[in-house]
């Protein structure tokens, strides 16, 4: 199963130009399996989502991408986070007591939003973004460096926020998951890899 973990729509992301379906249309045609929906700290579209998924029969994932002070980290199978900007640990505390999965955004982007070297400093991290579709191919192959030292989940996501950056990475998850449960599972089942979309499709990949 290939998802897309990071993406933008428009209703809670104000610098985001698709719309829910617009964003399903164009991940089917170019041959994903699910997306994400990560809005800047919000999970507003979570509902709406849910019964769009089911109504389409394609798999919407509704987690967060939550600015805490060391910098953005997404998650996924958590019911609430702090209205406030926290600590990157203290946030990452938040999400394992809920039983989620946290993954550091670009953390080598050159925005001073990712964790960095911070990435160290943090217990409980489940993922780093390790391909990036906003971020330059040097600073994502310095998270891939790091997230294999930290022994960590790699993740592909594209951090679309119109149709034509869409899919351009994604993560291959080693089994079909249609509810946040199983989604969540899967991803700490430790065997999900990243993948890049080429010309004749996605190939799933170890190093880039």
């Amino acid at each position: 199963m290939l998802v897309d973990l990071h993406l933008h729509e428009s209703t809670y992301s104000s610098d985001s130009k698709m719309t829910l379906q617009e964003m399903v249309e164009d991940a089917r045609a170019k041959g994903l399996d699910g997306i994400c929906v990560t809005d800047h700290d919000s999970m507003g579209l979570r509902e709406f989502a849910q019964a769009y998924s089911k109504e389409v029969g394609f798999p919407i994932f509704v987690g967060v991408e939550y600015y805490s002070l060391w910098g953005d980290i997404t998650a996924f199978g958590i019911d609430s986070f702090p209205k406030e900007r926290v600590a990157a640990q203290a946030f990452i505390d938040h999400v394992a007591a809920q039983g989620g999965f946290c993954i550091a955004c670009h953390p080598f982007r050159n925005n001073n939003r990712g964790l960095e070297e911070h990435l160290r400093d943090v217990r409980g991290l489940n993922g780093v973004e390790v391909l990036n579709g906003s971020t330059s191919l040097q600073a994502n192959r310095r998270a891939l460096s790091l997230c294999r030292e930290l022994g960590l989940c790699p993740i592909g996501a594209s951090d679309a926020h119109w149709t034509s950056q869409l899919g351009k990475y994604a993560t291959w998850l080693p089994e079909h998951v249609d509810n946040m449960a199983d989604f969540v599972r899967v991803l700490k089942s430790g065997r999900c890899k990243p993948a890049i979309r080429t010309e004749d499709g996605y190939h799933i990949v170890d190093d880039f």
